[in-house]
Parts: C-alpha cells; structure tokens; sequence
C-alpha cells in the first residue's frame, strides 16, 4: 500500500510505524520537490487558490490509485481543495494525523508566561 505526503514536514518515527502498522504502508512517497516548495508555501494573498491547485491536481490524476492512502494536512484551503478532489475523482484515501496535545505553562520571575507544548501521533483517520 501507497502512502502519498501532501504534508509540509516529514513523518515521525511513531507515525511511519502507525502506518506500517494499521494501514499496511509498504511506500510513503514524498510530493516532487517543486509542488513540496508549492504545498509548503501557500500564499497567504492569494484569493482564489483554483489556479494554484492545478498542478496538484495533475499529479493526482496521474499517481494516486483508488487504493492508495494521501495524507492531506496543511493550508486550511488547500486541504479542503485536495480532499475534495480525491473524492470526487475516487483517487486514493484521504486521511490526516490525529495528535495529543499536552500544553506546561510556566510563570517566569518577571510576571511573563512561557508555554511549553508537546504533541504525540495517536492515529490516521479518514477524512
């Protein structure tokens, strides 16, 4: 089984195991390295991100399978764009990283408060 990153950073060890694990993960296969420059630097300007899409949606088209798992997480819009499309088009399974977010907040000797946050993979679930 195919895991397609449309992701800004890279698995965790925890996470690839998660995969490998319940999805059945044999291949976690990265964006090429000009739509990662794109996928990680949505402009925030941008109106209408339809043109911006196309050339993710031409990949789609031509790598993802029915089968294969695409795990969306990033621009609130593009994520919304891309999971759409995926299921419209029946290519691949959209999915995103659930975490536990643990937050410790400090109170420093000049009255000001430093957060400190962790957060842990729990599982994939689909969109």
């Amino acid at each position: 089984m195919k895991l397609h990153l449309f992701f800004s950073h890279s698995l965790t060890q925890e996470q690839q195991q998660d995969a490998q694990q319940a999805l059945q993960v044999t291949k976690e296969i990265p964006l090429p390295e000009r739509l990662q420059k794109l996928w990680s630097n949505v402009p925030p300007e941008l109106e209408d991100l339809n043109a911006y899409t196309t050339p993710f949606l031409q990949y789609i088209e031509q790598e993802i399978a029915p089968e294969d798992y695409v795990l969306v997480q990033g621009d609130f819009g593009m994520v919304n764009m891309i999971v759409g499309y995926c299921k419209l088009r029946n290519k691949g399974i959209p999915i995103y990283a659930t975490t536990e977010r643990k937050a410790v907040e400090v109170v420093l000797p000049d009255g000001t408060v430093e957060v400190k946050r962790t957060f842990k993979h729990k599982i994939f679930r689909q969109y």
